[in-house]
């Protein structure tokens, strides 16, 4: 089969012709159909992830169909149209069996812990756990899109957040994370605040919703901007592009007892972040990580979908084919263009 392939950190990337895994007994080898271009593959070629091994395939927001299965797999058979979080839990573990397999103890991540799904096929494990299977209505491309920034993002504003109406949610980075928690916030009643340097970004959310957008490079003090607009500052805000100065303006953006979310991974040699305790105690803030989304909770979020609630195929910027990949994943950090990028040909 045709797969993305590098060698070496921050090193070539290319298109070559690897074997087709075979399943485990209880995973599926899937068609892949779509796959979403993602900063966290990113983050792996640059080796900021430590799962990831070498020669790699990357590649984790992925949609497809069935085309072998496992021999203990009960759930699934072949020419199910499917998609799946890219954490995937183990269904056995402590995690996973409270319910939290995005942050299972075994977990399996294609496109970290294992070759991923910027190639032609891609093998899973712990399918009848982590599959989810499409609505008729949803296309491959859309599905693909949700597979890790929006899933993410609607943990992080939905679950972890517990956003209600009339809520102010401040999103620090209109990357795809970000123009999804815009979107979701909206969805749940709240009120946005979009924060970016880069003004085609900003209008881009305003377009899918942003109640106000700031630019950072506009003004002197991001947190005293995000209070002016707000009425006194947001209760959830979230970095979702992952940089400590993003991070810590989250933080002093918030209201008493406020919520930060950290969804953004930071680079190599960042993840230690100053954070104002001070303002932390006296305005008993609190502090939250999202990683990922459970398969059981998809359900809600393609109610959303189907009603029109959400339309994350507004959030797809551009499609491209597996042979233009390698140039799209080196020059993510450069944030070119607007919405997500999604593999669509190969």
């Amino acid at each position: 089969m045709k797969a993305v392939v590098y060698h070496q950190f921050s090193g070539p990337i290319s298109v070559e012709d690897v074997p087709v895994r075979t399943p485990t007994e209880n995973g599926v080898v899937i068609e892949v159909r779509a796959a979403g271009v993602c900063r966290s593959d990113w983050h792996g070629w640059m080796g900021n992830d430590s799962d990831v091994g070498l020669p790699h395939v990357p590649g984790h927001e992925f949609a497809g169909i069935v085309a072998e299965v496992g021999s203990a797999v009960k759930n699934w058979s072949t020419g199910d149209r499917v998609t799946l979080p890219f954490v995937c839990g183990c269904g056995e573990c402590e995690q996973c069996r409270s319910g939290n397999q995005q942050v299972c103890d075994r977990q399996f991540q294609p496109g970290f812990t294992n070759w991923g799904a910027f190639a032609e096929f891609v093998a899973v494990d712990y399918a009848d756990t982590n599959l989810v299977r499409l609505p008729d209505e949803m296309d491959f491309v859309t599905a693909a899109s949700l597979g890790c920034r929006f899933i993410t993002s609607f943990r992080a504003v939905v679950d972890q957040g517990k956003v209600e109406a009339g809520q102010v949610v401040a999103i620090h980075g209109c990357g795809g994370v970000g123009l999804s928690a815009i979107m979701i916030a909206n969805a749940y009643g709240a009120r946005t605040i979009a924060i970016d340097i880069a003004e085609n970004k900003l209008e881009f959310a305003r377009s899918i919703g942003a109640d106000e957008i700031i630019n950072s490079l506009g003004v002197e003090s991001v947190p005293d901007a995000v209070r002016g607009v707000s009425g006194g500052g947001a209760h959830i805000s979230i970095d979702a592009l992952g940089h400590p100065d993003l991070c810590r303006n989250s933080v002093e953006s918030l209201r008493k007892r406020g919520k930060h979310i950290q969804v953004g991974i930071m680079e190599s040699g960042q993840h230690l972040v100053p954070l104002p305790m001070d303002k932390l105690i006296g305005r008993e803030l609190e502090i939250l990580g999202s990683h990922g989304m459970q398969a059981h909770r998809y359900p809600e979020m393609f109610e959303l979908i189907a009603d029109g609630r959400l339309r994350p195929q507004e959030l797809i910027g551009r499609t491209i084919s597996l042979d233009e990949t390698p140039a799209a994943l080196t020059h993510m950090n450069e944030f070119a263009g607007t919405g997500i990028t999604v593999i669509d040909r190969f």
